[in-house]
């Protein structure tokens, strides 16, 4: 059997793992950025926890202050001479109609209010109403008058219109009060709107209102802000 001599192979200094020392300043630099990062994640997730409760906080008060529409409704409306031929001359419009501010930490200023009536989308009389006033939160303002003389203008073919409707069981009108107005919450006023509400109402062949129309919500919308 044939041996073989192995030579011993002497590892160099090259080859063996170097051992790294560091230094104190090298882990006190390393314990420095730890707790830096440590303290900035810190602070990132305060902040987001208070823009998160402002959030919510905000929310909340927005659930609770924002302005609600006025709301109208039609009570009464009726034309008395309708059951006369010849009652144009002497027409008068009767009109009884509520404004109800539902909120109820905000009241709402009326800069202005005006009424018209429209027959088959042709106005037929209107009139300025009421001063300007303020409406204290969840209040009823009663708007009620009479449309006549020189604030009403129908025509002999008009109220003929008006009987033929009338020999049909109904005469429809749509009646419409503009108002400008402004919300209030504590010492703040908003800017200035014109505001809509639009009441269809129908009357009977007595003059009367009919009772399907009685305290209907008038649709109510805003049109131009003004400032």
């Amino acid at each position: 059997m044939r041996s073989e001599n192995r030579i011993p192979v002497q590892s160099t200094p090259q080859d063996r793992p170097i051992k790294r020392h560091h230094t104190a300043r090298y882990y006190a630099h390393r314990v420095k950025e730890s707790l830096t990062t440590r303290v900035s994640k810190l602070i990132c997730a305060i902040f987001l926890a208070l823009l998160f409760l402002m959030g919510i906080i905000t929310f909340i008060l927005w659930l609770s202050l924002r302005p609600h529409r006025p709301r109208f409704h039609v009570h009464d409306f009726s034309i008395p001479d309708l059951a006369q031929e010849g009652g144009f001359q002497n027409a008068q419009i009767i009109y009884n109609v509520t404004a109800r501010n539902s909120n109820q930490n905000i009241g709402v200023y009326y800069d202005s209010m005006e009424l018209a009536v429209y027959y088959q989308d042709q106005s037929i009389g209107g009139s300025r109403l009421l001063f300007p006033f303020y409406q204290k939160p969840k209040n009823t303002t009663v708007i009620a008058g009479v449309l006549g003389g020189a604030a009403l203008t129908v025509t002999s073919q008009r109220w003929q219109q008006f009987m033929a409707d009338r020999a049909r069981g109904e005469v429809v009108f749509r009646l419409e009060v503009t108002s400008v107005i402004r919300f209030k919450i504590s010492s703040w006023d908003s800017k200035r709107h014109r505001m809509h509400a639009n009441c269809p109402v129908g009357v009977g062949p007595d003059g009367l209102v009919l009772p399907r129309y009685r305290t209907n919500r008038c649709p109510v919308y805003f049109g131009q802000l003004l400032d």
